[in-house]
């Protein structure tokens, strides 16, 4: 669809790039970085059935042209979720970061509502169609319904993230009050990529069962986070079929490449691999939080239900991240580039294997003394 918003300056345009900054070892030098807590991925990486099958097929694939409706991959997800879904409920992307952008593309233009902080790619997406963007600021890290619901008001659209990137888990009942709240003009996408990663009595915070109630609904999902498929780049979205076709619209041919999808199939198949991981998680996270709270004053760690969680500074969060980095090659996530945290010195760390969470907090603790 074509944005009737006036072109942008080379100069806006780099404003506009610069609005979204991320973790991973490319946003500093990679080749300091010996192990990377700023990035919330499976701590278990990827299965080892899908890099049998990668090997297996990665001859044939590689020359071949991919199939653009990705159809094995959603059928796959179809079953994978069981909720008597058809392919046409599902959108693949490259990485759900490409259908939150044709999400902006498809639905937003003039007025877009996002609680801050959160994920940036939202922000992004929403200043490329030239968008006024209202941040609706957490209180206590938690949705500030009320404001929410008044400012989304004649809004093109909302975004919630839920467990939000970088706070965590956020009220079920407060996301399901503003959906119900919300007048059906406007567009609800409820990113979850996280969800599959937080603790099993978590669960039901999902709000994928609500996918056939509300028609402005979209849900986003990930196979980069909950089954370590970040470098392959898959993503996906529920929506009525209508709203999915609508997607579509903005989709480039082959958008997701065959390794992806076939990555993406066998990853479904081993649910195993994701049990395992929660399990860990959780384990590690409270090792990771009593820890630091009992072996440093200057490192305050925040309760969480995810496969990640913020550390509270008393001090710069800029520095703390470079200071680790030099002495003992760990990166963590510098939180002062999220909307409405800049003044806020946090930083967060993914959850990760034992002997990498150890040198974590060895880390933290050396820089404590």
């Amino acid at each position: 669809m074509i944005n009737s918003n006036p072109g942008y300056g080379n100069d806006q345009k780099i404003a506009i790039a610069n609005a979204c900054l991320h973790g991973g070892a490319y946003s500093v030098n990679p080749d300091l970085v010996k192990i990377d807590f700023s990035s919330n991925v499976n701590p278990l990486g990827i299965s080892k059935k899908v890099i049998y099958s990668l090997q297996k097929n990665a001859g044939l694939i590689s020359s071949m042209y991919p199939d653009p409706e990705c159809m094995d991959l959603r059928k796959s997800l179809c079953n994978y979720l069981d909720k008597d879904l058809d392919p046409e409920w599902i959108t693949i992307g490259n990485g759900a970061t490409e259908i939150i952008h044709n999400f902006a593309r498809t639905f937003i233009r003039n007025k877009v509502v996002i609680p801050a902080p959160t994920f940036c790619e939202y922000e992004l997406a929403s200043k490329r169609m030239g968008a006024n963007i209202l941040f609706v600021p957490l209180r206590d890290l938690t949705l500030d319904t009320k404001v929410i619901i008044e400012k989304v008001k004649n809004s093109d659209a909302i975004f919630l993230c839920n467990p939000n990137n970088p706070t965590g888990l956020l009220s079920t009942k407060a996301i399901k009050t503003i959906i119900e709240c919300i007048d059906s003009s406007t567009k609800i996408l409820i990113d979850e990529c996280f969800i599959e990663l937080v603790d099993d009595d978590k669960a039901q915070c999902a709000i994928i069962d609500k996918i056939k109630e509300f028609d402005n609904l979209i849900i986003l999902r990930s196979l980069t986070k909950s089954f370590g498929l970040a470098g392959l780049r898959v993503g996906y979205s529920i929506c009525n079929p209508k709203l999915a076709k609508q997607l579509s619209s903005n989709k480039i041919p082959w958008n997701v490449n065959g390794m992806a999808q076939i990555a993406g199939i066998v990853a479904l198949q081993d649910v195993s691999h994701l049990i395992k991981a929660r399990a860990m998680i959780k384990k590690e996270r409270k090792f990771m939080h009593d820890d630091i709270k009992s072996k440093t004053h200057s490192f305050i760690p925040c309760q969480s239900d995810v496969n990640y969680f913020l550390i509270h500074l008393k001090e710069n969060s800029v520095r703390i991240r470079n200071s680790i980095l030099i002495k003992s090659g760990i990166l963590v996530r510098d939180c002062s580039t999220f909307t409405g945290m800049q003044k806020a010195d946090y930083i967060r760390v993914a959850v990760k294997t034992h002997k990498e969470n150890l040198l974590l907090v060895e880390a933290l603790e050396s820089l404590d003394r």
